[in-house]
C-alpha cells in the first residue's frame, strides 16, 4: 500500500530559501516506496482518519479469497457469483432431485443456474464414451431440441410464463437419475430388451415426477400435473434410450 505525506510546497522546494531539509527527508523516505517506515504509515493513517472521520480500513487480500464465497475486498462479489455459480444452490437442488417427495423451495429456482446440468451432462455422455457409444452430439441435440419443446408448452399452459433458461436448469437437474442408470451400464449390459425395459422404468418415472413437481411448484399449476408430466416423460424417455441402447 502506497503512502503520501503532503509538504509545504515553498519549504521543500525552494532551494534559494535554503529550505531543503524537506526535500532530503522526502528522498530518503521514499528512495524504496514500496516499503513505507511506521512513521509514514500512521502520519497517512492519521491523515486518512481527520478526512474521513474513520480509521484506515484492513484489507487482507489473498488470491484465494477471490475464489471463495465472502469475496477479497469489501463489496466485491466473489468469483464464482459473478460467474452465476451458486454452490449452495447447487446443493439444494440436486437433493431436491434425491429426495423429490420433500416440499421444494422455490427460492433456488429464482436463478437460471447450468452448472450442475452441464455437469450432469457431461457425465452422462463420459458413461457411455466409457460403454464403446459416443453420444456426445445427440445428447446435446435433444437436450436442446426437448427443451426449447417444453419450454413453449409452459408458456403456453401457464399464466406466468417461465424463461428458457430457468426451463433448460431444472430439466438439467432433473436427469440426474439417468446419469445413475449410465453408471449402471458400465457393469451391467443393459441391451437386452427385457432388462433395459426394467432399468430405464425406474430413472424415467423419477426424473419425470421430480422436473413436474419443479414445475408445477413454481408455475402454480397444480391442476396440471399430468399435462406436464407427459412431454416431460418423453423428453426423459429419449435420453433412457440413448443410454441403454
Amino acid at each position: 500500500m502506497a503512502h503520501s505525506v503532503l509538504f509545504d510546497q515553498d519549504q521543500v522546494f525552494n532551494p534559494a530559501a535554503g529550505h531543503n531539509d524537506g526535500l532530503e527527508f522526502y528522498q530518503t523516505q521514499y528512495a524504496n516506496p514500496a516499503v513505507p517506515t511506521s512513521e509514514t504509515a500512521a502520519a497517512h493513517d492519521d491523515f486518512y482518519a481527520a478526512s474521513y472521520g474513520t480509521a484506515l480500513p484492513i484489507v487482507e487480500r489473498s488470491w484465494l479469497a477471490a475464489f471463495g464465497t465472502t469475496g477479497g475486498f469489501p463489496n466485491e462479489p466473489p468469483l464464482m457469483e459473478e460467474l452465476g455459480i451458486n454452490f449452495q444452490h447447487i446443493k439444494s437442488k440436486t437433493l431436491a432431485v434425491l429426495n423429490p417427495f420433500k416440499p421444494i423451495d422455490t427460492e433456488i429456482y429464482d436463478d437460471a443456474d447450468m452448472a450442475g446440468p452441464l455437469l450432469f451432462i457431461l457425465v452422462l455422455g463420459t458413461f457411455l464414451l466409457l460403454t464403446g457409444k459416443s453420444q456426445f452430439g445427440y445428447i446435446y441435440g435433444v437436450a436442446l431440441l426437448g427443451t426449447m419443446g417444453i419450454w413453449a408448452i409452459l408458456n403456453l399452459m401457464s399464466q406466468s410464463g417461465i424463461d428458457v433458461m430457468r426451463t433448460a436448469s431444472i430439466l438439467g437437474y432433473c436427469l440426474l437419475p439417468i446419469v445413475f442408470l449410465g453408471s449402471i451400464g458400465l457393469a451391467i449390459d443393459l441391451k437386452s430388451g427385457q432388462l433395459a425395459a426394467a432399468a430405464a422404468l425406474l430413472p424415467i418415472a423419477w426424473c419425470t415426477y421430480s422436473s413436474a413437481t419443479m414445475f408445477v411448484t413454481v408455475l402454480s399449476m397444480s391442476e396440471q400435473r399430468l399435462l406436464v408430466a407427459y412431454p416431460i416423460g418423453l423428453f426423459y424417455t429419449s435420453f433412457a434410450l440413448l443410454t441403454v441402447y
